[in-house]
């Protein structure tokens, strides 16, 4: 079958379409699981402000996240040979940086709603790094490529 469809997809076998494609399928697993720690830290802590971080703002956001770093991978594959290390200091710099930003807002008035506030976009980081890290270990999956590319 996969004979079949890279016969008939020129682009299959491209680093580009791969990691592309790697990085869509991680994006979409993040977005899952971000609206799952979503609704569960809401749950848990009744933080009800929803601004910024709702389901609409973790779906499109998360995924087109992950659409630019499936880019960015794909130019580092062809542009490093140990790309897998450039690009897991890279998103991981990123991402601490991000966390570290975070630290540092001040989302309200009220101390306890800017602390979770900071606790639920924190485990969204968190979640968003886990994915990144999928994307290199997807990428050079021979089982990934030929049952989901």
């Amino acid at each position: 079958m996969s004979k079949f469809r890279a016969m008939y997809s020129p682009h299959a076998r491209t680093t580009f379409y791969k990691a592309l494609l790697s990085a869509v399928f991680a994006g979409i697993a993040v977005t899952v699981l971000c609206l799952g720690y979503d609704i569960a830290y809401r749950d848990e802590t009744g933080f009800s402000l929803s601004d910024f971080i709702n389901v609409s703002s973790l779906i499109f956001i998360v995924n087109i996240i992950f659409l630019v770093i499936g880019i960015v991978y794909s130019f580092l594959v062809k542009a490093f040979r140990k790309a897998d290390l450039v690009f897991e200091i890279i998103f991981l710099l990123l991402i601490l940086l991000a966390i570290c930003a975070t630290l540092g807002v001040q989302r309200s008035p009220i101390h306890a709603e800017t602390v979770q506030f900071r606790e639920l976009l924190i485990g969204i980081l968190v979640i968003l790094a886990i994915g990144v890290g999928a994307i290199p270990i997807l990428f050079h999956n021979k089982k990934f490529e030929e049952t989901v590319l």
